[in-house]
């Protein structure tokens, strides 16, 4: 028996079971049509030598009962040959890849009587000669000294802090500085004090790389604090780059004249923001010579020299005036009068401070004026009434903001006017 072949063993297996099967099918047909017995006794016959095939011979079909009575055998069995070659992996080069059932196809002979293991064989043989890509190169981890140091981590770390906190971050190391310095985002919403005091002492060379510094972060508003003519020219001088950069000024206690502003609103070409805070030498025949008509924002603070003029000229100068903001203590009735209708379309901000002079009468000038308006403030305007309040309720329907703080004679009947009238208001302050 030792001598018989595996092979062997399966024929004389296939030719048992056929004659198994045709008793079967005789004895069978004594309950059925001829014509469906032959259907039925071949289809079963070939069904049954299918499997008993494939069970030995692992899905060769080369030889045997099955071939011989014309039915092809499946290339591989269903659910052995399936199974294992789906599972099948094979290190190459220190890498696993995965051997599919179509590869395992494509590369086992035709016609080999395949045991199991001659498809894990070959399956293999095929993994081998698949080439593949390199592995991704990760990149070293660093150290914790290294990851400070690192500017792609620096510029993400850098997002989780505020504008403010930046400042004190730049001044911790030069590589951190550079990495603050290169983009913009980082400084968005400050405005950049430069006290010309400490800056009149500085070498120029101090003073260019301070300006280069404005420049590499972005910085399109800057405030001058405590500056004289002086300052105001060395920096026409020493900030050229200031014609078309610099967006908006503002100059806070301030020994500026009309020469120096004049000086500095001619060099700065782009600007259209102005403020004006403490400036006691600027005279309203200054705001006449110097203001232009691309200012849209205007602020005069405590200036001892603004009074009515300097709304006329305001008023006349600027006719694409989109905000304005005004605490002087000279200002009466009069200056609101200077306002047309001309402004009516583009001035959307109004805010009178502290303007103890105005009463009622400046409040008609206002609602007549400037209907359009979306933001008032007559805070510290201690002579408004409520009859004054009922003419901005009437009149004012575009209203969104209106501060009458510091109003002491506004009563009850004020707030049931602003109530009745004022449907579009999203804000009220009456704080006192």
């Amino acid at each position: 028996m030792s001598s018989i072949s595996a092979q062997g063993v399966v024929e004389r297996a296939s030719a048992e079971l056929s004659k198994r099967i045709n008793g079967l099918g005789l004895r069978s047909s004594k309950h059925h049509r001829s014509g469906q017995n032959g259907a039925d006794h071949g289809s079963s016959k070939a069904s049954v030598m299918e499997r008993v095939t494939n069970v030995f011979c692992g899905g060769g079909g080369a030889s045997g009962a099955g071939a011989a009575a014309g039915v092809g055998a499946p290339e591989k069995p269903s659910r052995l040959l399936s199974s294992r070659t789906k599972a099948t992996s094979s290190a190459v080069n220190g890498n696993s890849v995965l051997v599919t059932p179509q590869l395992a196809r494509r590369v086992t002979p035709a016609g080999a009587a395949g045991a199991p293991a001659a498809a894990a064989a070959a399956a293999a043989a095929a993994a081998a000669a698949v080439s593949l890509r390199p592995p991704p190169q990760h990149p070293p981890y660093l150290s914790w000294e290294q990851l400070m140091q690192d500017e792609r981590f620096l510029a993400r770390f850098f997002l989780y802090f505020s504008a403010g906190e930046r400042r004190a971050l730049a001044q911790v190391c030069s590589r951190w500085r550079d990495v603050l310095y290169r983009s913009a985002r980082f400084w968005a919403g400050l405005v950049p004090v430069l006290r010309c005091r400490e800056l009149r002492a500085a070498p120029c060379a101090e003073r260019a790389r301070l300006y280069a510094s404005l420049l590499r972060r972005g910085f399109h508003a800057v405030c001058l604090l405590g500056a004289t003519d002086e300052d105001a020219l060395d920096l026409v001088h020493s900030f050229p780059q200031a014609t078309k950069h610099v967006h908006s000024l503002s100059l806070r206690c301030s020994s500026v004249s009309d020469h120096g502003l004049e000086a500095l609103l001619d060099h700065l070409q782009a600007l259209f923001e102005l403020e004006l805070a403490g400036c006691n030498e600027v005279t309203e025949a200054g705001l006449w010579a110097c203001l232009t008509p691309r200012i849209v924002s205007l602020t005069l603070t405590d200036c001892i020299n603004v009074a009515d003029e300097a709304v006329s000229a305001v008023a006349q100068l600027l006719p694409s005036l989109y905000e304005f903001s005004l605490q002087a203590y000279h200002v009466t009735d009069v200056a609101l009068g200077y306002f047309s209708p001309k402004q009516s379309n583009s001035l959307s901000i109004l805010r009178l401070q502290s303007c103890w002079e105005l009463t009622n009468h400046g409040v008609v000038n206002i609602v007549h004026s400037l209907p359009n308006l979306t933001v008032l403030s007559l805070s510290g305007c201690s002579k408004i009434t409520d009859d004054g309040v009922e003419l901005i309720a009437e009149n004012l329907q575009k209203l969104r903001s209106l501060d009458l703080s510091w109003c002491p004679r506004i009563t009850d009947a004020a707030l049931e006017y602003i109530a009745c009238d004022l449907n579009q208001l999203e804000e009220l302050t009456l704080d006192r």
